[in-house]
């Protein structure tokens, strides 16, 4: 079992593994008393007065208690962000961290705004981790890029990969959680998908192009089909001359 768990640790791609393990080592620390969440969650007044900037980073690493939700929430970091690192950004390494850096910036924007906007300030104020919502918008993002794939919710119904996010924020609904935090990460997916997906369809030009300095943080990675092994390919027949 140790075994294998290891294998698959080992086989995820690079940002899988390092936000997975990050977000592992940072919840389980602050759950032994180790690191104080207090000094992972998202101030303003900090960040710009005291120039706490670390807050912008750790506030999504931190994913509260280890509880059925934080196993919940592993569970989709693990299997999303590995299958849009495997398949949609195959190659593609320095434009899933830009889509990741993304996606943070629009998610701290909302907030910092939204925290300035009468009626509504004091629901930004109670966010103060954004990890669930970065989380939901990778959700988000691989639903519309793989709209047609036949899913299960507990077995109890079947739809489309077009609607697993609406599904999974009236699941957050049912079980008493904030709906804010899904809705974010659904504003922030929905961000990405338009500009990287639609808008250069309608108008040609690409506003997301991943800049030169991210790019030449990766080498580039190329696509290499394996071949299946203990495979034994026969000699081209030989031509036996005939005599005359």
């Amino acid at each position: 079992m140790a075994q294998a768990v290891e294998e698959w640790y080992k086989q995820m791609p690079i940002i899988t593994r390092s936000y997975l393990t990050a977000a592992i080592v940072t919840t389980i620390g602050c759950s032994l008393e180790i690191i104080s969440p207090y000094n992972l969650y998202l101030h303003p007044n900090l960040v710009v007065e005291r120039y706490q900037v670390w807050r912008l980073i750790t506030n999504f690493l931190y994913f509260r208690k280890m509880d059925l939700d934080f196993l919940f929430h592993m569970f989709f970091l693990a299997r999303y962000c590995k299958l849009l690192e495997e398949n949609s950004f195959r190659g593609r390494t320095a434009d899933f961290f830009y889509m990741l850096l993304f996606g943070a910036t629009v998610l701290t924007g909302i907030v910092l705004v939204g925290g300035m906007i009468p009626y509504v300030s004091e629901s930004f104020a109670k966010i103060l981790f954004l990890s669930n919502s970065l989380t939901f918008m990778m959700v988000y993002v691989w639903s519309k890029q793989n709209p047609f794939i036949h899913m299960s919710f507990v077995g109890l119904f079947t739809f489309t990969a077009a609607y697993l996010p609406w599904v999974l924020l009236g699941f957050s609904v049912l079980v008493g959680a904030s709906a804010w935090v899904d809705l974010l990460g659904m504003i922030a997916g929905h961000a990405y998908y338009f500009l990287e997906d639609v808008y250069p369809r309608m108008t040609g030009r690409r506003p997301l192009k991943t800049p030169g300095v991210i790019n030449a943080l990766f080498a580039d990675e190329p696509v290499v089909v394996a071949r299946p092994a203990n495979v034994r390919f026969a000699p081209p027949p030989v031509e036996v001359p005939q005599n005359q």
